[in-house]
């Protein structure tokens, strides 16, 4: 593996541009079908921090896209959440 497939896009769902690229070859996705597969974007920020790196890579995977299709729409979190909360052991 070289260090572009270990690339994380995703910090919130760990997803790699491995992960991107082997699940865009086996399925032959969308790029809103490849997101809603992997998760990416999806995550407690809600692809705040990787929206366009994530849109970026799926736009040179799958070159091809339809102009009618319906993109994923970002939506923030109801409240922001740092991080250190979301780790916090709560027993």
């Amino acid at each position: 593996m070289n260090n572009k497939e270990a690339l994380v896009i995703c910090r919130c769902e760990e997803v790699t541009y491995e992960q991107l690229s082997a699940t865009a070859n086996e399925h032959q996705c969308t790029p809103r079908e490849l997101k809603l597969r992997t998760r990416a974007g999806m995550g407690f920020c809600g692809g705040r921090t990787c929206r366009v790196m994530v849109d970026r890579v799926i736009e040179s995977i799958v070159p091809n896209t339809e102009e009618g299709e319906i993109p994923l729409k970002y939506q923030p979190p109801i409240r922001p959440v740092t991080f250190g909360t979301v780790g916090e052991n709560h027993d």
